[in-house]
């Protein structure tokens, strides 16, 4: 699919002194109009929105100060994934550092399931807590908001999951301070902020009511930059900055474990982007709360000790290693279900009772990239049967769970993400429900891949390659520019790589001019497709190759089609 949207491509272009196909790349990722362009282009920490602007922000930290500034016990409560780990981080080193008397719990995901529950604010009272503080959850615990105020705790919120509606009022729970920016009534501009940043712009509030250098404050953005990354916000608006300057303080970070990590991962701190947050990093924080605890990648962020830092970074790497093992073998019991059982259901629902009930957010993810239909993952539990899906566009994931909330135990999430939990005896019951509503069309299947702009590689330089960096970082909402040349003709091709995992291609295209090409894939399968055919269609990014002082432009292939 070729994106058709319209500007005037060469007035930005001149405008903003850049080419006019990076101004053509703007506009297929939305952004319009001179201020946006400039955020985009330009953007930096004076352009983020102001935290006042959250509803019950300032109230919280006006609870929170007080609360400090009587002794009163604080007690941050969490959750088990990248965005909820860096959440209670950033809370945590923030409230030390006013001299509040606080501490911390990161629900179990096997004994505790998501969010806050009833153990924890009963343990919560029976250590004398003062005050619950929620980071990344807490927004649909309406039943357990109630017992802690029953308690005479101090509740505060921080959260920004989808509300449950009930017409159009939102159903919330009791609670001192909620802040969440998707309040209907929250005046907050950009939503699509992650807990991580929710308690970011609650510290940036309570340091200034403590007369903290702001400094201090901006000190701590990589954590909210991984947390946006991690948790796959969309790179959009505020979060694009947020993530481009987090990215840029890595070097700089003071988490003597956030620098272990990295290094425990070959990579060098000073080359960070948004892929290996999302792909090295993240999967490595995620991997204690997924196979063992959270407060393992916790401990790690807090960890001033080099003995300690090591032998946590090391643990994590070794247990996301671990689980990337235990989810190609969940991944092939799911396809294997769905070939033989499932094929023609526009929602696949597969149950793997055995499956690690961590896994099954990443294995329905796998499943929604192979069918390309909303995908959902059920794994046996304690107390049941717990799942996680993954959706498509088309197909609003939280709406349609509460379709069939009367099936369910529990549930929360986004449009394109879910966990939930059901009495096993419902499960065919709940895929049967969710197909018969599901709406969705045969077209609704065929993935598409978009395509900036059919540009020929003559027309790629180096300083266009240079500039689209300009566009970094890449990811959810602010995918990579893809480009396509039709009639490359293949001169040679090659198998490359220690795994022969990479194919390098010489190519001539149709006006005559060399190109160098390299595709990422198993190489002797695509050797023997190839056969011999010796002309296709590319979808390419255009990049530097380096080699013993030489430069020159490359076309990495995204995809390709035989002609």
């Amino acid at each position: 699919m070729l994106y058709a949207k319209k500007a005037d491509f060469n007035g930005i272009a001149e405008e903003f002194h850049i080419n006019p196909v990076t101004a053509r790349v703007m506009r297929n990722r939305d952004v319009q109009g001179r201020e946006a362009i400039r955020r985009y282009l330009y953007g930096t920490m004076a352009d983020l929105y102001s935290p006042y602007l959250l509803k019950d922000a300032e109230k919280a930290a006006d609870i929170l100060k007080q609360k400090t500034e009587q002794g009163k016990w604080i007690r941050i409560v969490g959750d088990y994934d990248i965005d909820g780990v860096c959440s209670t981080y950033l809370l945590l080193q923030a409230l030390k550092r006013v001299g509040a008397r606080v501490d911390y719990e990161i629900p179990d995901r096997v004994k505790d399931g998501y969010g806050i529950n009833q153990q924890i604010i009963e343990a919560a009272r029976a250590d004398g807590v003062d005050t619950i503080l929620t980071c990344d959850n807490g927004i649909s615990a309406v039943t357990q908001m109630e017992r802690a105020r029953e308690f005479g705790m101090t509740v505060i919120i921080t959260d920004h999951h989808d509300i449950a509606r009930e017409g159009e009022r939102d159903l919330l729970p009791q609670a001192d301070a909620i802040v969440n920016p998707k309040q209907q009534d929250c005046p907050y501009p950009w939503k699509e902020i992650c807990g991580a940043v929710v308690a970011y712009k609650l510290i940036q509030i309570l340091y200034e009511k403590f007369h903290i250098p702001a400094r201090e404050w901006e000190e701590m953005i990589e954590f909210a930059a991984i947390a946006t990354v991690g948790d796959v916000m969309r790179l959009k608006d505020e979060n694009r900055i947020l993530v481009r300057e987090g990215l840029a303080r890595l070097p700089f970070t003071k988490s003597m474990g956030l620098k272990k990590l990295i290094e425990k991962n070959d990579l060098d701190i000073s080359h960070i982007n948004a892929f290996h947050i999302g792909f090295v990093i993240g999967p490595c924080l995620n991997a204690g709360g997924r196979l063992q605890t959270a407060k393992m990648a916790l401990r790690l962020l807090l960890s001033q000790d080099q003995e300690e830092a090591d032998r946590l970074a090391v643990e994590l790497k070794e247990l996301n290693d671990q689980r990337k093992d235990m989810t190609s073998q969940g991944v092939e019991e799911a396809a294997a279900q769905v070939d033989e059982n499932y094929a023609d259901d526009k929602v696949l629902v597969v149950y793997l009772p055995e499956c690690h009930e961590s896994l099954a957010g990443i294995i329905a993810g796998r499943l929604r990239e192979r069918y390309h239909k909303p995908s959902i993952v059920l794994t046996r539990a304690a107390d049941g049967v717990k799942g996680s899906g993954r959706s498509i566009e088309s197909y609003h994931m939280f709406e349609a769970l509460l379709e069939v909330k009367d099936l369910l135990t529990k549930f929360g999430g986004h449009p394109m993400a879910a966990g939930l939990s059901l009495e096993e005896a419902n499960v065919d019951k709940f895929r049967k429900a969710l197909n018969d509503n599901a709406g969705l069309t045969e077209e609704d299947f065929i993935p598409k891949i978009w395509i900036d702009a059919a540009m020929p590689i003559e027309y790629v330089s180096e300083p266009l390659i240079q500039e689209l960096k300009m566009l970094e970082p890449f990811g959810q909402g602010n995918e990579k520019p893809q480009f396509a040349q039709k009639g490359m003709r293949i001169r040679a091709a090659r198998v490359v790589g220690r795994n022969r995992n990479a194919v390098k291609l010489s190519m001539v295209t149709p006006g005559g001019q060399p190109a160098d090409g390299i595709l990422f894939t198993e190489g002797d399968p695509f050797m023997e497709e190839m056969g011999d055919r010796r002309e296709m269609d590319v979808i390419y990014y255009p990049e530097i190759n380096e080699y013993n002082g030489n430069r020159t432009i490359q076309m990495v292939v995204k995809e390709y089609r035989f002609c």
